[in-house]
């Protein structure tokens, strides 16, 4: 793997292995703040050499920045840069039969401004006074010197920034390509819908993340230059500003960033559901519309998470409506996936099964955030596990369990070799079991009154009650880490010994399957596709009948003796022929 290669496939790389290595930190992070709640203030096995003072028990300090680090590493430097970086650089030209992404170096620089960002995370937990313990949204007052001193915040400030950056420059990297670097015929309408979900998600990378590094320079110059943006009441000096102020540019770019997270993963999960149930997609355009209304309502619904915060009845009403109203697309491309797999010939591979999965952990996980969009059940729930356990159904184990389903649909054309697909299926099958577990426990003592953030719940005695429940909990998540040992193995043994893949194992007909070798080469294409059709041209009788099989390339021509005989059929039976037209 070449690290100073611009090919979108050699970016890509790095972004895998850089994203699986933060995604493995912060499920250790994970699992040590499941410890505390099941075993608070025992201490951890191996842990003694980092906190020698308290015999390897978490202290009440070090529990702050585990749940920080963990939000902060898990969002910002693991599922975006896996779904972006990897698999986003890697498919999207050669979905769209494009010879590269349309600015190649600076798809380079986005993911070296994100491993310069990386390293300021891994280099805050060996500075004085430990990395950031302002929580993941590093709220101020707590993100400011008098709370948070030290050069750990600071650190984490500035890699937030590298995030953002490299976000931005991805992002724009991809609109520019899809509007720009089409293979001729890839029409709007014959596009994957992985594509689309990468498209729309960019626009907001694009729109809403430079918001987010208004936000987040400005609380650093709070930090270092004594500017007084964000610092009110007895520590600010003339008048201050308002903490408030940054809870609304946080959120402007924090809901967006929900869809930002699940916008490729509805593009994939509609995909694989057609490929996999040997059907065209339900309702393309629908879908894709649908994803398009939620790109354009994402930044109106963002003053939700301020229910609690103050913010004027009429204006919670406002927001309470709009929230409501952007769950309705999605009840739309739901409804579509259902109908797609509605007597299909549905193949359980394990691209399969992590789609389903994450429709699933999704379908759960926005049932409850309705209870968290209306004013009146927000405010009781708002502070507790039960918004945890919401956030991480739709952006954890959905997303977790879509960027899998993507590994393993496209690490055959990625390295060339097929992984075992025993168990890659334990893999998904367990971890989306676990998700349901571990997430549905925090669910259930949210609703009982677990507060977030409490470093020992059970000093409360109306709390003490669910200390069982939370010891079952952690049970769920320590098994969830040892079900990833399957894909860890999965990985290695593939890597090394794994055999060779079909050029086309998964049987589709998209650009990167039948126009591109296995791995491509580095232009992609021998020559440029000519897209004739959509991507799900799947079990057309006509297709079946003259070439003997169910699926057709996006820019495969049908022999022309079959275009005549089709013609003859049609004009018999006084129909017209619809051969190459888009799906």
């Amino acid at each position: 793997m070449s690290l100073v290669s611009s090919d979108h496939k050699a970016v890509a790389r790095r972004y895998l292995w850089s994203g699986l290595g933060f995604l493995f930190f912060g499920g250790l992070l994970a699992l040590l703040i499941r410890w505390q709640w099941a075993l608070p203030g025992q201490p951890v096995p191996g842990l003694a050499w980092a906190l020698p003072e308290s015999r390897g028990a978490l202290t009440p300090p070090a529990y702050t920045a585990v749940f920080t680090m963990h939000g902060l590493i898990m969002i910002f430097f693991a599922v975006t840069p896996l779904l972006f970086g990897a698999l986003g650089h890697f498919v999207l030209p050669l979905a769209i039969g494009a010879r590269g992404l349309a600015f190649p170096r600076l798809s380079s620089l986005g993911f070296w401004v994100y491993a310069v960002g990386g390293a300021l995370v891994l280099a805050s937990f060996a500075v004085r006074l430990g990395p950031a313990s302002a929580g993941w949204t590093a709220y101020p007052p707590l993100s400011t010197p008098a709370f948070t001193p030290g050069l750990g915040q600071t650190l984490v400030t500035v890699a937030v920034l590298c995030a953002a950056a490299s976000a931005f420059l991805y992002g724009l990297n991809f609109v520019v390509t899809v509007v720009r670097c089409r293979a001729p015929g890839m029409t709007w309408g014959r596009l994957p819908l992985t594509v689309w979900g990468l498209f729309f998600a960019s626009v907001l990378n694009v729109l809403f993340v430079p918001v987010l590094a208004a936000a987040t320079a400005l609380l650093l110059m709070d930090r270092l230059l004594g500017t007084q943006f964000f610092v009110a009441g007895a520590a600010a000096v003339g008048g201050g500003g308002d903490p408030v102020v940054y809870q609304h540019l946080f959120w402007l770019f924090g809901h967006p960033e929900v869809y930002i997270l699940i916008l490729p993963a509805w593009g994939m999960v509609g995909d694989f559901v057609a490929f996999f149930s040997r059907k065209p997609a339900h309702g393309y355009r629908l879908t894709a519309g649908a994803m398009g209304v939620v790109t354009a309502l994402s930044g109106l619904v963002y003053a939700h998470h301020l229910f609690t915060s103050g913010m004027a009845p009429v204006l919670g009403r406002a927001f309470m409506v709009l929230t409501l109203l952007i769950s309705l697309p999605a009840e739309v491309m739901f409804l579509n996936w259902l109908m797609t797999l509605w007597r299909g010939s549905v193949r359980l591979t394990a691209p399969m099964l992590a789609a389903l999965g994450t429709m699933g952990v999704f379908g759960l996980g926005g049932i409850t955030g309705l209870a968290l969009g209306a004013v009146a059940t927000d405010v009781p729930l708002h502070g507790t596990l039960w918004v945890v356990g919401h956030f991480h159904l739709t952006m954890g184990a959905a997303s977790f369990l879509a960027v899998f389903a993507g590994l393993y649909f496209w690490f055959p054309k990625m390295y060339g070799r097929a992984m075992h697909e025993g168990l890659a299926k334990a893999h998904v099958l367990s971890s989306a079991v676990l998700f349901l577990g571990v997430f549905g426990g925090q669910l259930a003592a949210g609703y009982a009154g677990q507060l977030r953030r409490l470093y020992d719940p059970y000093q409360y005695t109306y709390l003490k009650h669910l200390l069982p429940l939370n010891q079952w909990t952690t049970v769920f998540a320590f098994l969830l880490g040892a079900a990833q040992l399957l894909f860890v193995v999965n990985l290695v043994w593939t890597l090394r010994r794994g055999r060779v893949a079909e050029p086309n194992p998964w049987h589709v007909g998209t650009l990167e399957w039948t126009c591109a070798p296995s791995p491509p080469p580095e232009w992609n294409f021998h020559s440029a596709p000519v897209v004739l059709r959509g991507p799900h041209a799947l079990s057309q009788p006509e297709v079946l009948a003259r070439l003997g099989r169910d699926w057709i390339g996006q820019a495969e021509v049908l022999p022309e003796a079959a275009v005549e005989g089709a013609d003859a059929e049609r004009t018999d039976t006084g129909r017209v022929s619809t051969v190459g037209g888009a799906t």
